[in-house]
């Protein structure tokens, strides 16, 4: 090219979760039986959409309004019924204005961190959830900036390794929290998350949340909503309705903005989202129309419970088959969302271990793939193309720790559990094949 045209952060996008299904894609077509954990769409994993939200849908669609454009910040008399339902609680209240639609998360977030000043940096949890931890960098054209959560202690944040990075490091500007959390399906107490707009306050930071599992909590666990607790800090407060309705091939999210008003400078940002969103027009009309009939309808709060439910059984089940490989791994049980990320005890893999391969042109191309990769990654590739599980490994989360991401999505209890039985037995048989 006459000019060098790559963005300086184009290196920082990286995105592990679909990038490994190249890899299944091409064991596949050598004969292997993929099971496919790697990625967290309920309808991709058999979950039935209810016969009333499809006729909500269907009324939609036979309307001439919903095929036009709608207002910038999204259809009107939904973000009236969003508003209407962050401020039924204490804390802080929010109008219609505080609320701005996007197609899907992915493109609020890829805005929320792209309209950052290059040198304003916003520090992430570890493990990352690949979507914002590579956004965030190549907004920068820097590494992520993270802060520790320890799976010794449930996947809660290392507080203390937070407050020194964000003191140290005068380039932090804002703080990520994902809550329930992705990878690790950890639920966050209200006293960590209080310590945690605590430090924003200090540090005259701003905070993102990312709420898109709001409602899939269990195992008697409660989410705090930012909302309730946020007190004067600015915030933006990330949902959506790819995972709990779910349907996300509508592609279809939205933010909340805490505290508007109360800092000139946030504001401005804000604004500058909105003028982004303006370029484009609108997100797609359909789908924002369809929320509160969706919401407001006499079964969706039954429909939640037993979502609930079965990834509560889910989440329990699979805790039980793994955890006692205590000696080998570290296994927390999942109270949200519907991921699991099991993480392998120091000292524990090395690059000699290996599972058997029956086919052995599967073998040849997983051999080819297992040099100079995190040890994570070679018994992720082992377990691929071993037992035909594609998972996630925990390296490729922004993440020192060597694990891997599983789903609890499998609606079939016995395939479930034969997957889970599988991925212990090839724990076991691979750190003790060498």
């Amino acid at each position: 090219m006459r000019n060098n045209i790559l963005h300086i952060g184009a290196g920082e996008l990286s995105y592990e979760i679909r990038g490994i299904v190249s890899i299944a894609n091409k064991l596949e077509k050598l004969g292997a039986n993929i099971r496919w954990e790697n990625i967290g769409d309920p309808v991709a994993k058999g979950e039935l959409i209810p016969e009333w939200i499809k006729s909500i849908i269907q009324n939609l669609a036979q309307q001439n309004c919903t095929y036009g454009y709608c207002p910038t910040k999204g259809v009107e008399e939904t973000r009236e019924y969003i508003a209407q339902l962050n401020n039924q609680r204490k804390g802080a209240q929010i109008s219609p204005e505080d609320i701005i639609f996007f197609n899907g998360l992915g493109d609020a977030i890829t805005k929320v961190y792209g309209l950052l000043r290059r040198e304003a940096r916003v520090i992430g949890p570890s493990p990352a959830y690949s979507t914002h931890s590579s956004a965030e960098a190549s907004h920068a054209g820097l590494s992520a900036i993270t802060y520790n959560l320890k799976p010794e202690n449930n996947w809660y944040p290392d507080m203390e390794d937070l407050a020194n990075k964000i003191k140290y490091n005068n380039t932090i500007s804002g703080i990520l929290i994902i809550n329930p959390d992705n990878p690790t399906g950890a639920v966050y107490p209200k006293e960590i998350l209080e310590n945690m707009i605590h430090l924003a306050k200090k540090y005259d930071l701003f905070v993102i949340c990312d709420e898109i599992y709001q409602n899939i909590v269990y195992n008697q666990k409660q989410m705090i909503p930012l909302a309730t607790i946020i007190d004067e800090v600015c915030a933006i407060s990330l949902k959506g309705i790819s995972k709990e309705i779910p349907w996300p091939g509508a592609r279809c999210g939205w933010i909340e903005i805490y505290n508007s008003g109360k800092d000139q400078n946030f504001d401005q940002y804000i604004e500058s989202i909105l003028n982004a969103k303006m370029v484009e027009v609108c997100s797609t009309t359909l789908p924002q129309k369809a929320i509160p009939k969706i919401m407001k309808h006499p079964h969706y709060q039954n429909y939640l419970q037993k979502k609930n439910c079965f990834y509560e059984q889910a989440s329990n089940l699979a805790y039980e088959i793994l955890s006692p490989l205590d000696d080998l791994i570290i296994i927390n049980k999942t109270n949200g969302a519907f991921y699991m990320s099991i993480v392998f005890r120091k000292n524990v893999l090395n690059d000699k271990q290996r599972l058997p391969i029956k086919n052995k042109e599967i073998e040849r191309v997983i051999e080819e793939l297992i040099h100079n990769v995190p040890l994570d990654k070679r018994f992720v590739y082992y377990l691929l193309a071993s037992e035909g599980i594609c998972v996630v490994p925990l390296s490729s989360f922004c993440c020192d720790l060597k694990g891997f991401r599983v789903t609890l999505l499998e609606k079939d209890l016995q395939t479930f559990r034969n997957t889970f039985e599988t991925i212990k037995r090839c724990i076991q048989t691979y750190t003790s094949s060498v």
